[in-house]
């Protein structure tokens, strides 16, 4: 699997998103970058299984297990 954080423009300020769910908002696009590349590399570290929640963009929330050695290739596009 692999999954792809793009940062950009958001209220405001600068954020990441994974699809249309977007992350807090950053001051400086240097730090929205940053911590797109921070979350982006922590997708490799592997860990043990999980019950993990998340919420979707329309605002519901998803319950899934994860498996702690099924780690997803990871990018950050730069869209700003």
């Amino acid at each position: 699997m692999q999954i792809t954080y793009h940062v950009g423009q958001h209220d405001g300020g600068y954020a990441y998103r994974l699809g249309d769910v977007w992350s807090e908002t950053f001051p400086t696009h240097d730090a929205a970058l940053s911590a797109a590349k921070l979350v982006a590399g922590r997708q490799h570290l592997e860990g043990r299984d999980a019950e993990i929640q998340y919420q979707v963009a329309d605002g519901s929330w998803q319950t899934e297990h994860a498996s702690g050695g099924d780690r997803p290739e990871t990018n950050v596009v730069d869209d700003a």
